[in-house]
């Protein structure tokens, strides 16, 4: 939806790339941003790069690409799965610090039901 007031609406058909100082300020503001003049500046020069450059991206004729979630052509880069041994109980169970053959023992964690 666009913003009622005058201003407000002829900056969402001006270019892209027409960004200002003002515009930079906002935005800084905006995600609570305290940016010194020179960053003020830096900033309004890389926003008005990556703004071309989108822009660039409109004249594209993208008629032909339908939608896509992934330009990898991969279909599945997940090996099968396959079934091997595991460890022995005597071999999972050789370096714990307390054992009640053939089980692990653990400190008590909750008094009820003891």
């Amino acid at each position: 939806m666009l913003p009622d007031s005058p201003g407000a609406v002829a900056r969402y058909h001006r270019s892209m790339a027409d960004i200002s100082r003002e515009d930079v300020l906002h935005v800084a503001n905006l995600a609570r941003l305290h940016l010194t003049d020179d960053e003020v500046d830096r900033m309004l020069t890389q926003l008005t790069n990556i703004l071309s450059a989108v822009e660039t991206l409109r004249d594209v004729d993208t008629s032909h690409v339908g939608p896509t979630a992934s330009v990898i052509q991969l279909e599945n880069v997940m090996r099968e799965d396959v079934v091997r041994p595991g460890l022995s109980r005597e071999a999972a169970l050789a370096n714990a610090p307390l054992r009640d053959d053939p089980f692990l023992r653990v400190p008590t964690v909750l008094e009820e039901g003891r």
